[in-house]
């Protein structure tokens, strides 16, 4: 059973910014954080450290909080690894916290676009977004509040497409639909609307913007 963290390591997880998690100490506390999986340590330099989620719930539960394996399983998986959600899966259990864990992936992602651009910019995806399509195209619709679609609601579902770097995102909601190209387009896509052949239904095709 793991154990929980330390009061140093406490008051590090403490002290997180509340948006987006990021956390400062010593070499050998953040790297106990690490270990107990309630950090991680981001891969581009400067190298800064972030709570995961299930770091966020230590920190919402207060000063006698359990370690992570007192914790219920995070939404994202059980290992505590973010997952953007593609649509299908079922919904998360404390949506509050879903929503504070995609607002620290997607600040996440921005700063890789921040650190890899040639010029800075962050209005447009990146070689980590190009390589993963499906998700990063999920997390731009989570972040700017698209529901996906449950077992028992309707909503976005994204899915891969034969066309070289380009996804298909599908809602039978009109109103969503835009809303999904409108988030996309703000986040960096470039998005077009079809219809399946003989009136099939309507669904975007999305492609990372390189300019």
């Amino acid at each position: 059973m793991t154990r929980p963290p330390t009061a140093a390591q406490r008051r590090i997880i403490d002290a997180a910014d509340p948006q987006t998690g990021r956390i400062s100490g010593g070499a050998a506390q953040l790297a106990r954080l690490v270990a107990l999986k309630l950090a991680f340590r981001h891969p581009r330099p400067p190298h800064e450290h972030f709570l995961t989620p299930a770091g966020h719930r230590v920190r919402e539960a207060g000063p006698e909080a359990p370690g992570p394996a007192a914790a219920p399983a995070p939404p994202s998986g059980s290992d505590g690894v973010f997952t953007a959600r593609l649509g299908g899966e079922p919904a998360p259990p404390s949506p509050p916290a879903r929503a504070r864990e995609v607002r620290t992936a997607w600040q996440g992602l921005l700063e890789i676009r921040r650190m890899t651009a040639p010029d800075g910019a962050t209005d447009r995806p990146c070689a980590w977004e190009r390589s993963r399509l499906p998700h990063a195209a999920a997390l731009a619709l989570e972040a700017a509040g698209c529901p996906p679609a449950t077992a028992t609601a309707p909503g976005y579902r994204v899915t891969e497409t034969p066309q070289p770097e380009a996804v298909a995102v599908h809602d039978p909601d009109p109103e969503n639909r835009a809303a999904c190209a409108a988030a996309l387009r703000q986040a960096g896509w470039q998005v077009s609307e079809h219809a399946r052949p003989r009136g099939g239904d309507r669904y975007l095709l999305a492609s990372p913007r390189r300019a």
